[in-house]
């Protein structure tokens, strides 16, 4: 399994799932889809599912032109979301595969959007799996809860994520992770896996490259939003339950000047 970035609009990430065997790919959230074409041509590679996150322009704004581009292609998207151009709607445990390798197994993660899906991605190859998490999870963020509540937000970040194997790779769909872990020393002054992880991703940034992928492995050690069960976390925010905290750590964040 082949993992691709394509950077499109200011800071969004389409990505390009690649089954080398069969030459086969699928691409999420292709919002600039001429990009997204020229990088399958350039990597002779048959486009044939897209994966949509959610209804928002920025993530589903390139589905009907990649239909006309490649008129086959099946797009996914979750089944209460209205994703625009979509040709198969998903719940929750849904299975779709790719090539003779790739299995995705849908995981409904909403708040952000009702229907926001994220994308888990396995292969026979034996390769880490990856999750694509749209706008529900960040590195190191989450989100703005648009159409849901912190209650759900928990469930989908600390219930449905985190129980996901701790070396799978997380593909977000933004370039937000340097702000992210600015704020989160706002949260945990003293965590240090915290400010590694800063300096890291404003190396990365200063070189012009991603920060992405990360793993729910470090997620759970420097995302604020995944760590509201830690009771010192609940602690510095004045809140003695993990709903609670996932509420004032988001409301921090919309207030948050940084």
């Amino acid at each position: 399994m082949k993992i691709l970035h394509i950077p499109c609009l200011e800071d969004n990430y389409s990505y390009m799932i690649i089954d080398e065997s069969s030459k086969e790919a699928a691409v999420v959230d292709p919002v600039e889809p001429h990009k997204v074409f020229r990088v399958a041509q350039e990597n002779g590679v048959d486009l044939k599912l897209v994966l949509t996150t959610h209804h928002h322009w920025d993530h589903a704004g390139g589905n009907d032109k990649l239909k006309q581009l490649v008129p086959e292609i099946k797009v996914y998207g979750g089944s209460t979301d209205n994703v625009q151009g979509c040709t198969d709607k998903v719940e929750n445990g849904d299975k779709i595969s790719l090539g003779a390798n790739i299995n995705i197994l849908s995981l409904h993660t909403p708040c952000h959007t009702k229907g926001h899906i994220s994308y888990y991605v396995t292969d026979k190859e034996g390769d880490e799996p990856a999750v694509f998490t749209g706008d529900t999870l960040f590195i190191a963020g989450c989100g703005k809860f648009f159409e849901g509540t912190a209650e759900q937000m928990y469930q989908s970040l600390c219930v449905t994520l985190a129980s996901l194997p701790k070396p799978t790779r997380v593909y977000c769909g933004h370039e937000y992770t340097v702000k992210n872990l600015q704020f989160a020393l706002t949260v945990e002054p003293d965590n240090a896996k915290i400010e590694q992880k800063l300096s890291w991703a404003q190396h990365k940034r200063k070189d012009g490259l991603p920060t992405v992928p990360s793993t729910i492995e470090e997620e759970l050690e420097t995302n604020p939003f995944m760590r509201v069960d830690n009771p010192e976390v609940q602690g510095k925010v004045g809140w003695k339950s993990a709903v609670e905290a996932m509420r004032e750590i988001r409301q921090r964040k919309d207030n948050w000047k940084g």
